[in-house]
């Protein structure tokens, strides 16, 4: 095999060549016909985007110049509107003139009415204040005698429709309106700041216990206070003790020298209603201190021969388990 030796000069020449067609093929690309249709779609599309935001310009200013065209014109209508109302003012004065009515100042858009009316005779003033009044609003004639008999019935039928009839709780006043319940004192202390009062905890079957306030230091000793049933008045508006809140009270038979907690019929539970023969109905929610509700019962709360509490001589009973008693005090009355 020989090898294959290309002179120098061929080889330049070679060169050459390679880079004649290089520069020719770039200048035949440069004018290429697609290239140039691209860029000239391209510009195209500038020049459509630049034309449609000159349009929306347009539009917007053409709607500026008509409405302050309109705006123009609604001054215009509206001065001719005060003159017109101008010249009416004009026109009614005069009229009220000659019916004898003198310098009657027409309203004006801040101020009210105001007459200033000259010193005229009776006998004018007379006639024109019929006619000033009857150019503002009609005359109405008087009402006759008959209509106003019929009118003053009907405004007492309004009065009685007005003022509602009292319920029938709010004219009944008995011992069925007081929510008295069997209740279980789980302890009792002092009070901190009374020497007469105790602070009980009393469980009257709600979830929680009640905060019950009662003065009877002076009358049963503290250990007997504990762990022991009582009847509660739980219906009483809470009231503040010194400086603690009462919730219930603690009924007893009560005397100038003796106090006795009244004790409930064996088997009763706290929660268990005090109910009264001959005296159904359900309590108050919260007795109202203005109604005096318990100011008009307590008086007739008595325990009887046999130290049972009682009612105008009904027995404080819970029903299907017995009645309530003092301990040795008879014929006593209950607070």
């Amino acid at each position: 095999m020989f090898a294959c030796v290309w002179p120098a000069s061929v080889v330049y020449i070679c060169i050459f060549c390679v880079r004649f067609l290089a520069r020719t093929l770039v200048r035949m690309s440069g004018h290429n016909p697609l290239l140039r249709l691209e860029q000239r779609a391209a510009e195209a599309d500038q020049i459509i985007e630049y034309l449609k935001q000159q349009v929306q310009l347009l539009k917007e200013k053409a709607m500026v110049q008509a409405s302050a065209r309109e705006e123009k014109k609604l001054m215009v209508e509206n001065a001719k509107l005060k003159n017109e109302i101008e010249e009416l003012k004009k026109q009614l004065l005069e009229k009220e003139k000659k019916r004898g009515v003198l310098d009657v100042p027409m309203p004006s858009g801040e101020n009210g009415v105001e007459c200033s009316p000259k010193s005229i005779s009776p006998s004018t003033s007379e006639q024109a204040q019929p006619t000033s009044t009857a150019a503002a609003t009609p005359v109405q004639s008087p009402p006759s005698k008959e209509e106003a008999k019929k009118k003053k019935p009907e405004k007492k039928e309004k009065a009685e429709k007005k003022q509602p009839a009292p319920s029938q709780d709010e004219a009944k006043v008995d011992v069925s309106r007081l929510d008295l319940r069997i209740g279980l004192i789980i302890s009792a202390e002092k009070h901190p700041d009374a020497d007469s009062l105790y602070v009980e905890q009393v469980d009257v079957g709600e979830a929680c216990p009640r905060t019950v306030v009662s003065g009877l230091v002076k009358h049963i000793p503290l250990d007997k206070m504990q762990n022991r049933m009582a009847v509660l008045l739980c219906n009483l508006k809470p009231a503040k003790m010194r400086g603690v809140v009462s919730q219930a009270m603690v009924m007893c038979a009560s005397s100038p020298d003796k106090v006795e907690i009244l004790d409930p019929p064996s088997g009763a539970v706290p929660g268990d209603r005090v109910t009264f023969q001959g005296f159904p109905g359900e309590p108050d929610k919260e007795l109202n201190p203005k109604k005096k509700v318990w100011e008009q019962v307590q008086p007739d709360l008595l325990t009887d021969a046999q130290c049972v509490a009682t009612y105008k001589g009904a027995a404080f009973e819970v029903a299907g388990k017995g009645v309530c008693k003092a301990q040795t005090m008879s014929n006593s009355g209950i607070k």
